[in-house]
């Protein structure tokens, strides 16, 4: 069924399962672990201050990750979505991965950071950093101020995530709102379902398993990103041959 032209206004939400699918190992919420670290130590304003060396070092090996995984079919699909559609397509996920831009995105939001970006604690500038000095296991100066060390640029727990403005304005936009690989209990993320489908938005789910806020969903797929979205794409774009 063909279900978008080129003039709708749609939003797509990524979360963890589709990073997972090229290789990215991602935390389960019911553990409250990641890669064996509690997120309380790893992943919070007060784990830096309390431990930043474990925190810097447990960042730099997620960033080294980045050189060994690659984009899968599901962020190619994407990326042809947003070949048909343009600026009325935005991409927003809470994946801190690099996957979507290698794949070709462009119309992007990373709302909980980068990984391949670290921002100084004194100046806020942010810079990128994936050459072999700042893959280091050292803390990092910044170059601005040199007094200041760089931190992950990455939204910890308890910090706001980034463009909720833009983001929210969007969702409220938008005539179809796709979440793929999200687990529906990571807010404010799992929160712009409810709005979208409020706005009048028609919904759309993608998940190896149905998400806690699955009955949001006009419709909802179970299966591998990787695996489905490539011809769920087709199917929504329509041959435009026809």
């Amino acid at each position: 069924m063909k279900l978008l032209n080129p003039n709708t206004r749609v939003v797509v939400l990524t979360g963890a399962g589709i990073s997972a699918e090229s290789g990215i190992r991602t935390f389960r919420a019911a553990e409250g672990l990641w890669e064996e670290h509690r997120i309380e130590d790893v992943a919070t304003p007060e784990g830096w201050r309390r431990d930043p060396e474990l925190v810097w070092s447990f960042y730099q090996g997620r960033r080294r990750q980045l050189l060994d995984v690659l984009p899968n079919p599901a962020h190619d699909a994407l990326v042809d979505l947003e070949e048909y559609l343009g600026e009325n397509l935005l991409l927003v996920t809470q994946n801190v991965d690099d996957l979507h831009s290698r794949a070709g995105s462009n119309n992007l939001i990373h709302m909980h950071g980068e990984l391949r970006k670290l921002r100084c604690e004194l100046c806020e500038v942010v810079v990128e950093a994936m050459e072999g000095v700042h893959l280091q296991d050292d803390f990092v100066t910044c170059q601005e101020c040199p007094t200041g060390r760089l931190r992950p640029h990455i939204v910890w727990f308890t910090e706001m995530p980034f463009d909720m403005e833009k983001i929210n304005a969007a969702v409220f936009e938008c005539d179809v709102f796709i979440a793929i690989g999200t687990s529906g209990h990571v807010y404010p993320a799992a929160g712009l379902l409810a709005i979208a489908q409020m706005r009048g938005a028609y919904c759309i789910g993608v998940n190896l398993d149905p998400p806690e806020n699955v009955d949001f969903f006009d419709e909802f797929h179970q299966g591998r990103a990787g695996e489905i979205l490539p011809d769920l794409v087709t199917q929504w774009v329509g041959n435009e041959e026809e």
